[in-house]
């Protein structure tokens, strides 16, 4: 009996084991079953005040002449393969290779651990933008601070000499889109942004 219930008990465990792995495979097929992925090279943005200077940090006017702004980024892709192919004899993307980023979306958080939305940061968001990402760089420009951000809590008490100076987050964005086959491809990057009234820019 005792070794009757030994064997069902390892067959049993195998058995888990085998259709645990199977899931976790399939999974990670269906995750990323493109060939192609997508690198980050670089998030910049503008403050609305000054919508025509990019840094690698943004620092965020909550109101500007007595108006608000959508403040702006911009983002750098560039195209990976998984298969690098053999030393000296380098793989090329083929047209089937380039991929397609169609939306994005923004959380922001801070270092602190005081994330509410609408309370201790801005609310997350979802926005459209699209670009084919070719054999060579590819740059795409989004909202990464929409207006309505700046009329709600947290962003409205910094106007005007309100209680709160300046809120420091970091907002982190993942780019989705597809390869020319079909397959789902995404892609993160953060940068730094800091929300305060700063002094408006000279007219």
């Amino acid at each position: 009996m005792t070794t009757v219930l030994i064997r069902r008990t390892v067959c049993l465990g195998l058995l888990a084991t085998v259709v645990a792995g199977a899931s976790g495979c399939s999974s990670t097929v269906r995750e990323g079953r493109s060939p192609a992925y997508l690198i980050v090279q670089r998030i910049e943005a503008a403050s609305g005040a000054e919508d025509d200077i990019f840094s690698d940090e943004l620092s965020s006017d909550v109101l500007t002449n007595n108006s608000v702004f959508e403040d702006l980024a911009r983002v750098t892709f560039r195209l990976g393969l998984k298969d690098i192919g053999p030393a000296g004899v380098p793989t090329s993307p083929t047209a089937n290779n380039f991929i397609t980023v169609n939306r994005y979306t923004v959380t922001f958080r801070r270092t602190d651990g005081r994330n509410a939305p609408g309370v201790d940061v801005p609310y997350p968001f979802e926005g459209a933008g699209t670009v084919t990402v070719l054999a060579t760089d590819s740059t795409m420009s989004f909202v990464i601070v929409r207006t309505q951000a700046k009329v709600e809590s947290p962003l409205r008490e910094l106007t005007n000499g309100g209680t709160v100076r300046t809120i420091s987050t970091i907002a982190d964005i993942t780019f989705y889109g597809r390869d020319q086959a079909g397959n789902d491809v995404s892609v993160s990057g953060a940068i730094s942004v800091n929300f305060s009234d700063w002094g408006d820019p000279d007219a």
